[in-house]
């Protein structure tokens, strides 16, 4: 069994504005195949991610995040 290689992926988020949108991004996200873990910063409107690239890109998390409603772009802090 090959070792998986998490990444940290962190997203600046737009367009949520109550913390039921937390709850509505981090189960989109959050199913998805590949994802070990995801925790929306309502505060701060961050997303961090840990995922394995090699079965889920930043653009799936982009378009994931998008399908919940909401505008996604990678950040680099």
């Amino acid at each position: 069994m090959a070792a998986t290689t998490n990444t940290q992926t962190l997203l600046r988020a737009e367009g949520f504005s109550c913390p039921s949108c937390v709850n509505k991004i981090e189960k989109r996200v959050g199913r998805m195949k590949g994802v070990e873990q995801v925790k929306v910063h309502f505060a701060t409107a961050r997303i961090e991610v840990e995922h394995d690239e090699s079965e889920v890109s930043v653009e799936d998390l982009v378009a994931a995040v998008a399908k919940a409603g909401y505008k996604a772009t990678p950040s680099p802090f």
